[in-house]
C-alpha cells in the first residue's frame, strides 16, 4: 500500500465527510484535505461518517459508518441484501434521482475521455419497472467453512466472496423461482456458476449466446436505434456483431437489404431461423470476423447508402475493426453498448480528423439500481 501524502490520515479512521458528487461506478466522492476518498452507498449532499479502508497515493476509499444528514433523495431499499450483495449500487437513491446522476455520469465522462460536448447527451429514458426487469442471472455456489453450509447468491459487494441469497429483488418474479429450485437442489459443491434465464418471446436463443436482459425497456431501445437510421436515409444495413439477429430483424422491413455478421456459428444459425420466422427476407447472416467480412459488404452495398450498427462486447471493438469503419466510411455508423467508457473511447477513434460526426448519444436505464447504464451514439460520416 502507498501511503497518502498527508501524514493526517490513516487506516482505521473515522472522518465525517461531505459528499461532493457520485463517480462512475456508483461511488460517492469526498475530500479530507483535498484527498480523494470514494464511499458507496452515500449521494451527493450527504454528510457521513466514514472509516478509512485503503489508501493509496492520489485516492483512498472508506466504508459507510452512518449517515450524518441525509438528503430528500435517500429511500429505503427494497432488497435485504442490498449493501452486502454486490448487484446493486443505487437502491438507496430514488429512481428519477438515480436517471439525473446517470446523465451527469454519462455526460462527464464523454467530455472527461473523448472531448465530447455535454448537449449531445441526451435524458436517460427510464425502465417502466425500476425493479423486477432482469430475464437473466448468474447465482454462483462457495462453500461457507465458519457455517459448514453451501452460500449460493452472488459475489459480494466488498470482497470476493458469495452473499448467501433467496432472492433478486432486480430480477424478474419467474427468476426468482428458479432460484428457489436452484437452493431446493443445490449444486453439489462450492464454484460452480449456474445460469438462470427467462427466453424471449418468439426469438430462438443459444444458451451461450447474447440477448439483453432487460425486455421492459427493449421497444425503446428498438426504437431510438429505429429513429438514427431513419433520420440518416440509408437504404441498406449492416448489423454487426449481430448475435441471434435481433436489431437487423427488428430493422428489416424499412430497409431494401441487411446482413449481419457474427463469428459465434449456433447464433448466426438461431439468426437465420429467427429472419425465417418474422418473414424477413430481404437480408442474410454471416458466420465471420467482423474485421473479414465488412469491406467486402460496403463495397457492394454502396458506403454511402449504408448504416453500420455495431453492439460489441463490453470491452468494445478491436482497434482494426475501428480503422476498418474510418477507411470504408459508410454513411452512418450506430453504436450501441452497454460500457460508456469503451463507447467513448472507441469514439473517440471514429471521430478522430473529423472522420465522423456525433450526432448524439442517447442513453437507457436498461439496469436501474445499478451503475450500469446502455447508450445509443449516433454517427455520420462527415466527408
Amino acid at each position: 500500500m502507498v501511503e497518502a501524502d498527508s501524514p493526517a490520515l490513516a487506516v482505521g479512521q473515522k472522518h465525517i465527510v461531505k459528499i461532493e458528487d457520485l463517480a462512475f461506478g456508483g461511488e460517492g466522492v469526498a475530500r479530507l484535505h483535498d484527498f480523494v476518498i470514494f464511499v458507496p452507498f452515500v449521494i451527493p449532499g450527504e454528510e457521513a461518517e466514514v472509516e478509512l479502508l485503503e489508501l493509496k497515493k492520489n485516492f483512498g476509499r472508506a466504508r459507510l459508518v452512518r449517515i450524518r444528514t441525509a438528503t430528500a433523495e435517500r429511500v429505503e431499499p427494497e432488497c435485504r441484501y442490498f449493501g452486502a450483495c454486490g448487484g446493486c449500487q443505487y437502491q438507496h437513491i430514488d429512481y428519477p434521482a438515480q436517471l439525473r446522476f446517470k446523465h451527469k455520469q454519462v455526460a462527464d465522462l464523454f467530455e472527461r475521455l473523448a472531448g465530447i460536448a455535454r448537449d449531445l447527451i441526451r435524458p436517460v429514458i427510464p425502465c417502466p419497472r425500476p425493479y423486477g426487469y432482469r430475464n437473466r442471472i448468474m447465482i454462483r455456489s462457495q462453500w461457507n467453512k465458519p457455517e459448514q453450509k453451501l452460500n449460493i447468491g452472488f459475489i459480494r459487494a466488498d470482497c470476493g466472496l458469495v452473499e448467501d441469497i433467496e432472492t433478486c429483488k432486480i430480477a424478474a418474479p419467474a427468476l426468482n423461482e428458479q432460484i428457489t429450485r436452484v437452493r431446493n437442489h443445490p449444486p453439489p459443491k462450492g464454484g460452480i456458476k449456474v445460469v438462470l434465464r427467462l427466453p424471449p418471446a418468439d426469438w430462438e436463443v443459444p444458451p451461450d449466446s447474447f440477448f439483453q436482459n432487460n425486455f421492459l425497456l427493449l421497444p425503446e431501445l428498438v426504437r431510438v436505434v429505429r429513429q438514427a437510421r431513419q433520420a440518416s436515409g440509408s437504404a441498406h444495413l449492416v448489423d454487426l456483431y449481430c448475435g441471434v439477429g435481433f436489431f437487423a430483424i427488428e430493422l428489416a422491413g424499412e430497409v431494401k437489404s441487411f446482413v449481419g455478421v457474427e463469428c459465434d456459428r449456433m447464433a448466426i444459425a438461431a439468426a437465420r431461423r429467427n429472419a425465417a420466422q418474422r418473414h424477413a427476407h430481404n437480408g442474410e447472416f454471416v458466420s465471420a470476423k467482423v474485421e473479414d467480412a465488412l469491406p467486402q459488404l460496403i463495397a457492394r452495398l454502396s458506403a454511402p447508402a449504408t448504416t453500420v450498427l455495431i453492439d460489441p462486447p463490453r470491452k468494445g471493438c478491436q482497434p482494426p475493426t475501428l480503422e476498418l469503419l474510418r477507411r470504408v466510411r459508410p454513411a452512418q455508423v450506430i453504436y450501441v453498448s452497454c460500457h460508456p467508457a469503451t463507447m467513448a473511447r472507441d469514439l473517440n477513434i471514429l471521430r478522430a480528423g473529423g472522420v465522423f460526426k456525433l450526432v448524439q448519444v442517447t442513453p437507457l436505464d436498461m439496469f436501474p439500481q445499478t451503475q450500469h447504464v446502455e447508450c445509443v451514439a449516433d454517427l455520420r460520416f462527415a466527408g
